[in-house]
């Protein structure tokens, strides 16, 4: 039995695919809603962390935050308390390093196993199963999950020991809140010294500047979609603050990623939090 705790955006996209996959499924999230296109297909219903670890082999758990993956872990209704001997918790929510060598140290003391496996690609790649997962922990653990990382993704990436996989999973999300920004930079500018929106774009995706990136949220761009997120502003300025904090314990300075965070920042403090983060186009243009 597989266990799924994190029915969200990202988390109902990938335990739909293990469903699909004829995988047998026990899932839990916080509100019961979200979870029932996933009931009706025939996947089993949790009434508690703790309950999914007790039914499971191997649990999935995709949260929102550090914070929200404390909450499903700790408790006594939580994860921890229903872990089996022996069972591996794969944990691929973005969450800092540090978080993920605490949540590995307490599950070896429940005498489990932990990996850290968070995903590159929204919603398009998970429905698609083209998620990459960067993941920290041991080889063998990962051999015994990898049946079902291939399900849901195109690539499995060991970066090394607990932590890594977030470790890498921060630089990757640093790089593409960098990278929009810019774009959305950019094409604001050039619109404002009279160049066609449509045309800008066309040049800048085919030229040297280009990455896979700006293709898949240039229709956003285009069209000013940005309520339908894929990616929200909530989440890319909590993975920014994230790596800040990681940077400040390791001593190490993040002078662009500071600045592009706060414009994020700046983007939720106006109401933004629940769109796309590719609309720091919209705001920028402002």
């Amino acid at each position: 039995m597989i266990g799924f705790i994190g029915i969200g955006i990202m988390g109902s996209r990938m335990a739909g695919r293990l469903l699909a996959a004829g995988k047998p499924l026990v899932i839990y999230n916080r509100t019961k809603k979200k979870a029932e296109p996933l009931l009706e297909k025939g996947a089993k219903w949790a009434d508690s962390p703790k309950a999914v670890g007790e039914q499971a082999d191997i649990v999935f758990t995709m949260l929102a935050n550090p914070q929200a993956v404390d909450a499903v872990a700790f408790g006594e209704q939580g994860l921890l308390n229903g872990l089996k001997p022996g069972s591996l918790w794969v944990d691929s929510s973005t969450i800092n390093p540090a978080s993920s060598i605490k949540l590995a140290k307490a599950t070896v003391e429940k005498g489990a196993r932990f990996l850290d496996a968070p995903v590159a690609g929204s919603t398009g790649p998970a429905e698609k199963g083209e998620l990459i997962f960067f993941v920290g922990g041991e080889k063998k653990d990962i051999e015994e999950a990898r049946p079902l990382f291939e399900i849901m993704g195109k690539e499995i990436q060991h970066k090394g020991k607990n932590g890594m996989g977030t470790a890498m999973k921060l630089v990757n999300n640093l790089m593409l809140g960098q990278t929009i920004a810019a774009f959305s930079e950019a094409i604001a500018f050039g619109e404002s010294l009279g160049l066609e929106k449509e045309e800008l774009v066309k040049a800048i995706v085919s030229g040297p500047n280009a990455a896979p990136i700006l293709q898949f949220k240039k229709n956003k761009i285009l069209n000013e979609d940005f309520e339908k997120a894929d990616f929200k502003v909530n989440s890319i300025y909590k993975d920014f603050e994230l790596a800040a904090e990681e940077a400040y314990a390791h001593n190490f300075a993040l002078p662009i990623s500071n600045t592009v965070k706060a414009l994020y920042g700046l983007l939720k403090q106006n109401g933004m939090g629940d769109n796309d983060f590719a609309s720091i186009y919209a705001f920028l243009k402002k």
